[in-house]
């Protein structure tokens, strides 16, 4: 688990990261200082987006950062989207990974703000897939669950090799029976 800020990263195998995360009732200074700490922690992961369960905290909220300041948003939901982009995702919980990702271009977001404003973002390419990113996350959903089928059983051996120490060079482990 990655330590940064003082928050912890939960990383691939935790279990935290495949339950769906429950609404934030009341937005006070608690919510705006956790949204403060997961700023810092993903600035300094470093990533664009970081959901609050992947710190271990079961609410739906998430940060990001496209390069336009840092913003908040608090039990967001998806209400329309259009499209298809690939691009080359990778997962602040998955680090060092990437793969093309296949999602809508075009998204419409709407959720609150830290001041408990209704926001409604209407958001294409890297805006658009950071939010469908944090989304799955709120819900449970590991961008692995996004791969197709060649794509997957090539992460799984490479999330399985780390989740039980092997070598990179020898992701099944399979190398090193055989060397015997």
């Amino acid at each position: 688990m990655g330590s940064v800020s003082g928050l912890t990263i939960r990383q691939y195998g935790d279990p935290v990261l495949k339950e769906r995360t429950l609404e934030v009732q009341e937005i006070d200074g608690k919510v705006a200082a956790l949204a403060e700490s997961m700023i810092a922690t993903m600035y300094e992961a470093p990533g664009s987006g970081l959901a609050a369960n992947q710190i271990g905290v079961m609410r739906r909220m998430f940060v990001y950062d496209i390069g336009e300041g840092p913003r908040t948003v608090i039990n967001p939901r998806i209400v329309e989207s259009d499209g298809e982009w690939t691009y080359d995702e990778g997962c602040l919980s998955i680090p060092g990974l990437s793969w093309d990702i296949v999602r809508p271009n075009a998204v419409h977001l709407v959720g609150l703000d830290l001041n408990g404003n209704e926001i409604s973002i209407e958001a294409t390419e890297l805006e658009g897939r950071v939010f469908q990113h944090e989304l799955d996350h709120l819900d449970g959903i590991l961008l692995v669950e996004r791969l197709d089928a060649a794509q997957r059983k090539e992460a799984m051996k490479i999330l399985r090799s780390r989740m039980l120490h092997l070598p990179a060079g020898d992701p099944d482990g399979l190398s090193r029976i055989f060397a015997r």
